[in-house]
């Protein structure tokens, strides 16, 4: 089981085999070697011949996932992340009322990632509302953020730049390696971190009023080590990520499937960016 939910269904397709893929130059029509030996022509052997002489075919070509088509995806996501983002921050920044209001994009930005975790077949037009709502929940939290703790969102942003860097570093080099029982270990931990937030995060603010409700009910040292620990386990996360990556390349995912990694990718980095915010804003408090 990936750690990242957007990942569960690829995981699950590359242990029993991509459905309806890899079936590109099977027999049409289901004639016998013996009927096409039988029709033999010296055109159809010239043809077969010809085909030999030409190059071998790529992942491209046989609509195979490629880190090409997962980098074009996760640029374009993450644009509209930035776009919805950046008029989030600017509506925000006008209308404080109107910006905690757009903070509440959680919410369908939550549903959404639940659809396209469990959703039986991969669809694109959801993985793009959620870069969008996700863009408008990041751009109104960070203007709010900023605005009470100046300087916390530029900092946070260099930082997650920082660690996605010295992670895909440390993966590529072999200095991190994903095995099953580290895969097993991370999920576990995510799991349980997920609960935690869900009740600091969402349900204590419904029934407790606080004016810290946004960086969650313990303050303090015990604060600050909780948003450590989330920082940290955000950033393994990303080895994972990098991994399931590679995997789906090697197992020739479907191509379809590059916007899942792209998807993935992007949740897992916007899930470090708020995490950042939090310490900071933690460690002004």
């Amino acid at each position: 089981m990936a750690s990242n939910p957007a990942f569960n269904r690829l995981e699950k397709d590359a242990r029993s085999g991509y459905a309806g893929f890899g079936g590109r130059g099977a027999n049409p029509g289901n004639v016998s070697y013996a009927q096409q030996g039988a029709t033999d022509t010296w055109g159809s052997q010239q043809q077969l011949q010809d085909l030999y002489n030409q190059p071998s075919a790529g992942p491209v070509d046989t609509g195979r996932v490629t880190m090409d088509d997962v980098i074009m995806k996760t640029m374009g996501l993450f644009a509209l992340v930035l776009g919805f983002g950046a008029a989030a921050w600017y509506v925000a920044a006008q209308n404080q009322d109107l910006g905690l209001l757009l903070t509440m994009a959680w919410a369908p930005m939550f549903a959404l990632g639940l659809v396209i975790a469990f959703k039986k077949t991969l669809s694109v037009p959801l993985i793009v509302a959620y870069a969008v709502v996700e863009g408008v929940f990041v751009g109104a939290i960070s203007q709010f953020f900023e605005a009470r703790w100046q300087g916390v969102v530029p900092t946070a942003a260099l930082a997650t730049v920082a660690t996605f860097t010295g992670m895909f570093l440390a993966y590529k080099s072999g200095l991190i390696k994903v095995t099953d029982k580290f895969r097993r270990i991370v999920t576990m931990m995510v799991i349980g971190y997920a609960i935690f937030a869900l009740i600091n995060y969402l349900v204590l603010p419904l029934l407790v009023s606080s004016s810290s409700s946004e960086i969650g009910f313990v303050g303090g040292t015990p604060g600050i080590l909780i948003s450590l620990f989330a920082v940290g386990l955000a950033s393994v996360t990303l080895a994972l990520d990098f991994d399931m990556i590679d995997r789906a390349i090697a197992t020739g995912a479907p191509q379809k499937y590059s916007w899942l990694l792209a998807h993935g990718l992007i949740v897992t980095v916007v899930w470090l960016y708020i995490e950042f915010l939090r310490l900071f804003a933690r460690m002004r408090e």
